[in-house]
């Protein structure tokens, strides 16, 4: 593995202001033609650092399920929000991805003093936050939740592919690979593909 570049630049500076429980936030599955996104919130102890924990994207699967195992023993406490495909329908996907986020801070067992969001788009009414773009290549914390989104919607679509074995999904996770799209071509849409996802994103995957 190589070293990560992410810091606690952005969680120290909120300690020195007095600020205990920082709540890092990110997502996984924003993009997918099927499936839910997911969320998840990490709070680490004050200084903590995991060696090797960077933006999610920059870990292979082996190191990203290693590293979920340390997230989840070391973290004073973890939260994951999920979404499925009707609700992303519904909604649409940054609506969902908001409320993705905003149920993972809702299912910590210690509700944060404040949260560090990676994006532009975070909400809330009560919880003070700080949205922060390419925050899962800049927060330590921030990077460790990207991993555990990440790690928990693999899984999910792990087992979405033993109900769904035609699409694979266990290998492509739902994004719009050139499998999938044939498999779509052969098979139609199965009841987790998000519908306001087609015709018309699915339409420039088949050009």
């Amino acid at each position: 593995m190589k070293h990560s570049c992410v810091n606690l630049e952005i969680e120290r500076a909120l300690w020195l202001q007095g600020i205990e429980h920082i709540a890092g936030v990110d997502e996984a599955g924003r993009g997918p033609l099927a499936g839910p996104v997911v969320a998840a919130a990490v709070v680490f102890p004050r200084d903590l650092i995991i060696e090797h924990v960077d933006d999610s994207k920059k870990c292979t699967a082996k190191q990203r399920e290693a590293l979920f195992t340390l997230i989840l023993e070391q973290a004073i406490c973890v939260g994951v929000g999920i979404v499925d495909h009707e609700m992303i329908d519904r909604i649409n996907i940054l609506q969902a991805t908001i409320l993705a986020m905003r149920k993972s801070i809702e299912n910590m067992n210690i509700q944060p003093e404040y949260a560090i969001i990676d994006g532009n788009s975070f909400k809330h009414e009560t919880l003070k936050f700080q949205n922060i773009i390419r925050g899962d290549e800049k927060s330590f914390t921030i990077a460790a939740a990207s991993i555990v989104a990440k790690v928990t919607r693999d899984r999910l679509m792990r087992d979405l592919d033993i109900q769904f074995p035609q699409y694979g999904f266990a290998q492509h996770k739902g994004y719009g690979t050139r499998q999938h799209i044939e498999a779509i071509r052969t098979y139609g849409l199965c009841e987790i593909h998000r519908r306001s996802f087609h015709p018309s994103a699915l339409q420039g995957k088949l050009l």
